[in-house]
Order: C-alpha cells, then sequence, then structure tokens
C-alpha cells in the first residue's frame, strides 16, 4: 500500500504484476500462450516486421581518391584493398545475374499468360460458332416444319373442298348404279366384320377347351 501511494506520489505508473512462468511443452500451447497475452492488452498495436529491402550493390563512386601510380610500389595493406574490391565486384556480378534471371522468368510468365488469354478465346469463340451453327440448324428445321405443316393444311384444306365439290355433285345426280355400289361396298364390309368375329369366336372357344382340359388334368393329378 506504501508502495503504491509512493508510486502515485512520484507520477510513475505502478508495477505490473509479476505473471507465472509457464514452459509450453508443444506448438499448440506455445501459440495458445503468445494470444493470452496479445489478449491481456487489446488496444496495444501489434509490431508488423517490415519486408527486408533486397540488396543493391554499392554505387561506384564518383571521384577516386587513392590513385595509385604505375612507379609507386605495393604496401602491405594493398592486398587487402584489392580482396574487398575482388568480393564487391563478385557481389554485383552475382546481382546481376539474379536480376537477369528474374526479368527471364517474369518474360517467360507473362508469354505464357498471354498464350493461355489467347486459347482461351480461340475456344470460346470455336465453341460460340458451334452454338451459333446449332442453333441456325434449329431454327431451319422448325421453319421447315412450320412449312410442312402449312402445306399439309392447305393439301388437307383443297381435298376437303373438292370432296365438298365431289358431293355436292353427287347428290346433285344422284345414280342408282352408284347406290348398287354403295350398298355392295357396305356388304362387303359387313361380311368381313363377320368373319373377323367368327375368328376371334373360334379363338376363345378353343382357349377354353384347352382350360379345362388343363384344369381336369391338375384336378385329377393332385387327387391321385
Amino acid at each position: 500500500m506504501a508502495e503504491e501511494k509512493k508510486d502515485a506520489r512520484s507520477g510513475k505508473a505502478p508495477r505490473k504484476e509479476s505473471q507465472p512462468l509457464i514452459i509450453a511443452k508443444t506448438p499448440a500451447e506455445e501459440q495458445r500462450l503468445k494470444l493470452e497475452r496479445l489478449m491481456r492488452n487489446p488496444d496495444k498495436p501489434a509490431p508488423i516486421p517490415e519486408r527486408p529491402k533486397d540488396w543493391n550493390p554499392r554505387a561506384p563512386p564518383e571521384f577516386v581518391r587513392d590513385v595509385m601510380g604505375s612507379s609507386a610500389g605495393a604496401g602491405s595493406g594493398e592486398f587487402h584493398v584489392y580482396r574487398h574490391l575482388r568480393r564487391r565486384e563478385y557481389q554485383r556480378q552475382d546481382f546481376l545475374e539474379r536480376i537477369s534471371d528474374k526479368q527471364k522468368l517474369d518474360e517467360d510468365y507473362i508469354a505464357k499468360v498471354k498464350e493461355n488469354q489467347e486459347a482461351a478465346v480461340e475456344r470460346t469463340a470455336k465453341r460460340r460458332k458451334k452454338r451459333e451453327k446449332l442453333k441456325q440448324k434449329k431454327l431451319m428445321a422448325k421453319q421447315a416444319k412450320m412449312e410442312s405443316q402449312k402445306e399439309g393444311s392447305e393439301e388437307s384444306s383443297s381435298s376437303s373442298a373438292s370432296e365438298a365439290e365431289e358431293r355436292d355433285d353427287d347428290a346433285e345426280v344422284p345414280s342408282f348404279i352408284m347406290g348398287k355400289r354403295s350398298a355392295l361396298a357396305s356388304f362387303m364390309v359387313d361380311d368381313k366384320l363377320l368373319r373377323l368375329m367368327w375368328s376371334d369366336v373360334q379363338i376363345l372357344t378353343w382357349t377354353f377347351e384347352k382350360l379345362y382340359v388343363f384344369l381336369h388334368w391338375s384336378v385329377d393329378k393332385i387327387i391321385w
């Protein structure tokens, strides 16, 4: 209590309570502990690391100050200067090679995407053309069917008109011979119907006889 009053008087923030040390045994438990630590103070912004920048070689100097003449002798430190210069040159060459490889891969990717788009457009055009052909064939078949129905209706109307005219002519000019023919045709039709009915009766009779024989035989079989 005295420590809290002293902190309040001095203007310092109160000390945080010490948390028990928990050692995570599994990755899931470690992730849970991290989430709990973050959710203790949700208003605190979470640190998001920035993306590391790509390495670039150092730019060449605008003015070279340590220039050696042809008559000057090499000192003991010149080999180390040469070694550092050689290392930087190798790094620069590696950087340029990586950049060229990346550009090549980007160009190949762009070319592949363009090729795929052209192939997709070509396939779409072929399918559209095929659908249009099928639609045209259906339309032509429908038109042909309508024309045939129209022609059939015209023919039926003309035939019905001609039959009506023939009937009118027959009604206007009766003939005894035509009457005989019609009566004879009706008699022939009745004769055919009678023959068909008689054949049906014979078939039914024969069927009933067979059924009777089969039933009689089965009854005898069951009895014996």
